[in-house]
Order: C-alpha cells, then structure tokens, then sequence
C-alpha cells in the first residue's frame, strides 16, 4: 500500500478520577475516552460461531496441525493431534470450515474414506502438493467431536456434481440402511454425523468455477433442491457463496427469484458467506504507517458488511428473519509463499492480535447480523491459532485474541456509544478517521455478567476510559484480563513461544453505573462485570 500520514485528532472533556486499574502512563485529555453500554437496547444474541476456525489442506495447516498419522512418535489419538485438539477445546472453538477454501471445488469426498492404505494419492491443483487422502470425512469428523467444535462442509460446486454432493450428505447424516450408510458403518462410525452446517460451493466467482452468479445462482438451486430432501429431518443449513464487492449478491438473488418456486429456494439461503482479507506492510519488520494503516482497514470491512445487510434486506420475504452473514474466511495475508507444504506459513504478531480484536469487536456490533465468522487459517496458515513443528506447538497472539473473546459466546449483544481521540490514514485519494479505541459489549442473563472488550489501538499512549452502563442495573465488582506486549512487533516462536501472552484474571474493584479504568498503549482488555 501507498505510505500514509497519520494525525490525530482532539479529545475529550475530562472525566471521573476513581481509576479501576491504574497503568503508570502520561495523561492528558486528548488521552481520555467515555463509553456508554446501553443496557436495554440489544444488537441480538452473539451467535458462538463468530469465533470460528477455518482448515484448508493447504501447507502444514491439516498434515502437520491436525493429523500426524496413527504411528506418529507426536501424541495423537489415532492419528489426530492431541496438543492442537487440547488447545482448541481450551477456548471453546465453536466451529470448524472444512475441506476449504478453493481446495473444496476439487476435493471429492469419496478419496477420503475407507483404509488409508487403500485411499489414492492425489495432486492438489490449487496449493501445489501431493495429497495422501490420509485425512478425510471421519478423520475431520473425529477432530470435531474431540475438541467440542461442529462441523461445517464445504460442498465441491466447481468440479463436483448433485449426486456427489447427495451422497456426501447421505454418508454424513443418514439413519437409513443404505449401501452407503452402512458403508460409513463399516468405516467404524455407526451414528450419523448430523452435520448441520453446509455451504454450497467456495468463492464460486474465482476458483470455485469463475461463474457469473447467473450460473451459480442455477447451481446452487439444483444442489439446494437435492440437499434438503436428502437432509430427511435432520436440521440443515446451507450457506451460500457471496461477494463482498461488485452485484454478485444481487444478481444472485434475483436470478433465484426467477426460477419456479424461487421464492422458498431463496429462503432455503440462511447464510451468505463472505470473505474478507486484510494486509499492510511486512509480517514482522512493518512501520508505524503501516501499523495504523492494517487497523485502519476494518473501516472496509464495516462497509462491505452494511451493504451485503442492505442487499440482504431488499429480497427479504415479508415476516420471515433475514439470511445471516457468514465471514467464513477473514484475517491478515502478508506476503508470503503460496504452494508447497510450508505454504502461507507467516509470522503472527501483537499487531496481527489487535486487528484480529478489533475485527472482532466490530462484528460484535452487527449484532445478530453476522451469523459466523471463521478466521483463516487454523493452524500453520495465514494468521493461524498455533504453529507446530514436529511435537512443538506454539499458540499465537492472536489465540489469546479468541480466549478472551469467549463470554461473548451466545450472550446478548449490547449496544455501545464510543467517544474517543481518533487517527487518520490518509491515501492518495482517500482518507479515513477510525477511534483508538474498540469496543464491544455483551450480557449473559443466566450469569448477570457484562463483558466488555476493549482495544487500545494507540501505539504509545495509554487511554483512561470512562464507562457508563445507562438503562440497567449496575456492576458490582469484575474480573479483568489483557493482552499487550512491550512491542506490536513482538511475536511467539519457538525459540520464544512466551513473549505475548495474556495476564492472569484479577479481581478489580467496581461499583455502580460509572467507573474508570485504563487501557494500556496496544493493548486488549476483557472486562467481565457482575451486576447487581
């Protein structure tokens, strides 16, 4: 990208002392912010799945992260691996996406099940390597059930067919005793998988077939057609393949309006993926300019995700609740290689778990609108949870990112009013002001509790922030937790797989609707209060 020039704008007036945690830092009142929780006014509920993770066999993000084989001196329970599943289940990962990604038009399902010594080897076209087949349906299915995530297919759309995909569903779900459930009987596994999510086709646009969404529209309704018949009582929901930029949307939707009964396959959409991807600058070695300039890109993001809403919105059947967004691939690409076993394989650092916060925080205030979210890549790959190498694993900032997002799972999104110092990014032709700091908010009513997190994307000054909880009861005292690091460079290797890691919870002193606290430079909080 272009360099940037970075100003920052005036403050605020200046607030309550009572500071809840004290950070020695300079003040002053251009470093002080005010959020108001309105406690009656909700977004919708915060569906888990917004915590998402994202397996593509692509580099050592499966073969490596996942799967080590049944004779692996690596622990694994046969054949998957125990230190990643661990580490998955230790954050509740909601959801796992699975075959891909633009591997998922030319994987076929059937090269996956069965001995392994029987399965074929394959080439994979899009990420230039060999593919054993070692890992497939039951093996992923296996990895899901271990570390407590549901599954969701990714349906071959570009180089697959109907039957293909039926089946797939019928070797998944199906109680019948049919040849082929009873061959995923044979296979060890007796119960039907009941995989409820199902997305019809990756990226349909691009290696996913390069359609018009004229064609896909037509595709996906055949598929759709099929699919639910095939689905026999089971709750299933498809997703289909969206476009963040363009008509795509529109054309597609319209084109389902034009079929025969379009109007009940339009409503058989529960979900529109999108993906979205962010970059600026190197990995590691970045500028300040750059800095700013990554974080400045959510602002995009918010953009594409208020238009899809409004599309969405103009083909809504009267009374009947409107398709969800899916981010089922979002996250930071840096220039990186793109074939081979170490594929995508980059750095993850402070920064890159600060986008991922502020991501987070700003799906978080589409409420109920973003029905899930799956960051790329899970292991290995892109801006992943956890890198291993041979039985070494190292979790990554942005793994504490999603730690400390977890009370916001299910729980009511509120909504929040930010005043805050901002800075600008300014382009050749564009310029855009986002606040320093990032909020979101959420109440579980089964636990009276409030979580707030909260981003101080300033790289060198802290912020005093005053919160207010308006139209609801007030907090009683809160748990506290945060993530930051002496550096936005700093990242875990395996060298030093400790430098970035989250403080210990502490219990912090609040009382009422009003309280202060401060927010280190760089920093994300998660503040869980108890109300009264």
């Amino acid at each position: 990208m272009n360099r940037r020039n970075f100003l920052k704008t005036s403050g605020l007036a200046a607030m309550a002392a009572n500071a809840l945690d004290a950070t020695p830092a300079a003040r002053s009142v251009s470093d002080r912010a005010r959020v108001t929780v309105v406690m009656d006014e909700s977004t919708g509920r915060l569906d888990r799945n917004l915590l998402g993770q994202f397996a593509e066999h692509l580099g050592a993000c499966v073969y490596g992260g996942m799967w080590v084989g049944t004779d692996s001196s690596i622990p694994n329970t046969n054949g998957l691996r125990n230190d990643t599943i661990a580490a998955l289940k230790r954050i509740h990962a909601p959801i796992i996406r699975w075959p891909g990604g633009c591997f998922a038009d030319i994987y076929h399902w059937r090269n996956g099940i069965g001995p392994r010594s029987k399965r074929p080897t394959t080439w994979n076209l899009w990420w230039g390597r060999e593919e054993s087949n070692a890992f497939g349906t039951d093996e992923y299915m296996e990895y899901c059930r271990l570390s407590g995530a549901s599954p969701y297919v990714c349906v071959n759309v570009g180089s697959g067919s109907v039957r293909e995909a039926v089946e797939w569903m019928e070797y998944c779900n199906s109680n019948h005793p049919t040849t082929i459930a009873r061959e995923r009987t044979a296979n060890g596994h007796d119960k039907p998988y009941n995989v409820t999510y199902w997305s019809v086709g990756n990226e349909n646009w691009g290696c996913g077939g390069a359609f018009t969404p004229e064609d896909y529209a037509d595709r996906y309704a055949r598929y759709v057609n099929y699919l639910a018949r095939a689905a026999e009582g089971v709750k299933v929901e498809f997703v289909a393949c969206g476009n963040g930029g363009g008509d795509w949307n529109q054309r597609f939707f319209e084109t389902l309006l034009r079929r025969p009964a379009g109007r009940g396959i339009l409503q058989s959409v529960r979900q529109l993926s999108i993906h979205h991807y962010f970059g600026d600058g190197a990995a590691v070695d970045f500028s300040d300019h750059d800095y700013y300039g990554l974080l400045a890109q959510v602002a995009n993001l918010e953009e594409i995700l208020r238009r899809v809403i409004g599309t969405i919105d103009e083909f809504k059947a009267p009374n009947a609740p409107p398709a969800g967004i899916a981010l089922d691939e979002w996250g930071v690409w840096h220039p990186v290689p793109g074939q081979g076993p170490d594929a995508l394989l980059q750095p993850n650092t402070l920064r890159d778990a600060l986008l991922a916060a502020v991501t987070l925080n700003s799906l978080n205030g589409f409420g109920s609108r973003v029905s899930m979210a799956c960051i790329a890549q899970v292991f290995n790959v892109l801006q992943s949870m956890a890198f291993t190498r041979g039985a070494q694993m190292v979790l990554t900032p942005t793994y504490y990112v999603f730690d400390l997002f977890q009370p916001h799972m299910d729980a009511k999104g509120l909504k929040t009013v930010v005043e805050s110092p901002a800075y600008n990014v300014k382009e050749e032709k564009t310029s855009i002001s986002r606040n320093y700091l990032s909020v979101s908010a959420s109440l579980d009513e089964s636990k009276k509790q409030v979580c707030l997190t909260l981003v101080n994307q300033h790289l060198t000054e802290a912020l005093e922030v005053e919160t207010e909880l308006a139209g609801g009861a007030g907090a009683t005292g809160a748990a506290l937790r945060q993530l930051t690091s002496a550096s936005v460079h700093d990242q875990n290797t395996f060298d030093r797989p400790n430098v970035v890691l989250p403080s210990a919870e502490k219990r912090v002193s609040v009382s009422g609707r009003r309280f202060t606290q401060m927010v280190p430079a760089h920093s994300v909080q998660a503040l869980v209060l108890d109300l009264a």
